[in-house]
């Protein structure tokens, strides 16, 4: 007889899906019912074979209703859907009595964080949100040795990391800033995130490029600062990795030196679920400052490669795969 908890899921077919899944049934709890409006879900036959799926979101919810009504209902929700829809489907797991587990980012703008904080409240519920680097042990180690150095310098921190896309990103929801949060958001908040965590809250930030392919900027955090770039374009991959046929290049250095935590990524969704599950985790208010870093970053206005910028800051920009003929200067316009 199974005596775990049971989960529902939003987002099944998602790229991050499988990692909740796998973190759910590693933690010995049970999927019970998923939705997504995609039908491609043959990797719940790996996890959960026996759990129900919906692909209109209105007999999911019939379902879950249904299911609560004869006093099985579900304990969490698994919240992966693309990020926009992120504040709507949290409410809904809050409404129907379970508590709720997002992936990142947790909401676009730093208001819905309080406006979310006050649900919790009013529904009597919890909401984790998986900020996975911070439980990354090497990550853990690093916030350990900061917090014990006594020393008021800054450290200086160099922060790289390029993670290719094809042109199927900007067809999709995350090509869409309005949806996604533009490229900070989407491959930097969990990096934003870990800087604040160790380095502490944000004292200024100035952005210098910021287009459909890459973001560059200069941070000032209480502890450090920090020149940050992030791309979704190969052709910014160093020489080496391109040779190599890599897609993904991540550099963190610290004084100078190289900060190595390329391995222990494995397992980290599943660390998060076994903290949420002893009653740890993280909720609303540790996601803020990320949440509101990557907002301002967002809504500044890029100076140019100016001051204390990246090194990569002043490779050549490219022009949109869709507006090819777009001169440069109208690339922020996502």
């Amino acid at each position: 007889m199974k005596t775990g908890k049971k989960f529902g899921l939003i987002g099944a077919a998602g790229y991050v899906a499988p990692r909740h899944m796998k973190a759910i049934k590693d933690t010995l709890n049970e999927l019970i019912v998923a939705y997504d409006p995609c039908d491609v879900v043959g990797i719940l036959d790996s996890y959960f074979p026996d759990a129900a799926f919906f692909t209109e979101f209105e007999r999911f919810d019939r379902h879950v209703e249904l299911i609560k009504r004869r006093s099985q209902p579900i304990d969490f929700l698994s919240v992966c859907s693309p990020n926009y829809l992120h504040d709507s489907h949290i409410r809904f797991g809050l409404r129907i009595g379970a508590d709720v587990i997002c992936e990142k980012p947790l909401v676009l703008n730093p208001w819905n964080v309080e406006a979310l904080m006050e649900a919790e409240r009013e529904y009597g519920r919890r909401i984790y949100t998986v900020l996975q680097l911070r439980v990354h042990p090497s990550v853990m180690a690093l916030k350990e040795m900061v917090d014990n150095h006594k020393s008021d310098q800054l450290y200086d921190v160099d922060l790289t990391y390029i993670t290719s896309r094809g042109k199927w990103y900007y067809a999709s929801w995350k090509g869409d800033e309005s949806k996604s949060g533009g490229i900070v958001t989407n491959i930097g908040i969990h990096f934003f995130d870990m800087l604040v965590w160790i380095f502490g809250k944000p004292v200024h930030q100035t952005v210098h490029i910021y287009t459909h392919d890459r973001a560059a900027g200069f941070l000032e955090l209480e502890k450090a600062r920090v020149r940050w770039f992030l791309s979704i374009n190969s052709e910014c991959l160093p020489e080496q990795v391109r040779t190599a046929g890599g897609r993904t290049y991540r550099s963190l250095k610290i004084n100078g030196e190289e900060f190595e935590f390329s391995d222990g990524f494995a397992d980290l969704h599943t660390a998060m679920y076994r903290d949420v599950l002893k009653g740890n985790g993280y909720g609303p208010k540790d996601a803020y400052w990320g949440i509101e870093l990557a907002y301002q970053i967002r809504n500044s206005k890029p100076t140019g490669p100016k001051g204390e910028y990246h090194p990569l800051a002043s490779l050549p920009l490219s022009p949109h795969p869709f507006l090819r003929n777009a001169p440069i200067k109208n690339q922020n316009l996502l």
